[in-house]
């Protein structure tokens, strides 16, 4: 009967001891931008052109599960300057910026509202992101596709992706230059590349 209840009571503890230790992976982290690409382009009637920047702002929190699965993002949030953003004209950049009305709305921001995560091959994820964009000063509930990818050595998530859109969807007006001689088209594409990290 002893060794009957000292075998009971190894067990308890043992099972305390296990239940005790943390899955390894499980929890939602707050995971904030460590590197951001950010390419604009779009056509005109003498060529095609492009814009970059890098010094963008964002944070998601993201939920891992067992075995260092993602299984849910719930908040991503996205910064940017409109005047971070350079082509190798500098007159260029000025109608752009003026076109983006960046002196009284300074800054491209996207708030999410609601995501979906659906595992692909390997450590990939495909992510549908609902949630308001904000450029020049217009807000619009807009779809966002892209890919993600999880590295769980060095605990990032790389988010990668292209919205395309038309600029009077944000009451943009597309920039012309020499008195109009030259204008741009009204379809752009953003082109992002964003690693998060802990």
């Amino acid at each position: 009967m002893k060794t009957l209840f000292s075998t009971q009571i190894a067990l308890f503890l043992l099972a305390t001891i296990f239940l005790a230790q943390p899955i390894q992976g499980i929890g939602q982290s707050k995971f904030s931008s460590k590197n951001i690409e950010i390419k604009l382009t779009g056509t005109s009637s003498l060529h095609d052109w492009e814009m970059n920047a890098d010094n963008g702002i964002s944070e998601a929190q993201i939920t891992i599960g067992e075995n260092n699965k993602i299984t849910s993002l719930t908040g991503l949030s996205f910064t940017l300057a409109s005047k971070s953003l350079k082509s190798d004209h500098s007159l260029m950049d000025k109608n752009t910026y003026k076109a983006l009305k960046a002196d009284k709305n300074p800054n491209i921001s996207f708030v999410l509202s609601s995501a979906t995560l659906t595992p692909a091959e390997g450590n990939n994820y495909n992510l549908k992101c609902i949630g308001k964009l904000t450029i020049a000063g217009t807000t619009n509930e807009t779809e966002l596709l892209a890919t993600g990818k999880y590295n769980p050595a060095d605990k990032s998530f790389t988010v990668t992706g292209t919205k395309k859109m038309r600029m009077t969807d944000y009451q943009v007006k597309p920039p012309t230059v020499m008195l109009g001689t030259i204008k741009t088209g009204n379809d752009i594409a953003i082109t992002y590349n964003i690693i998060f990290t802990k």
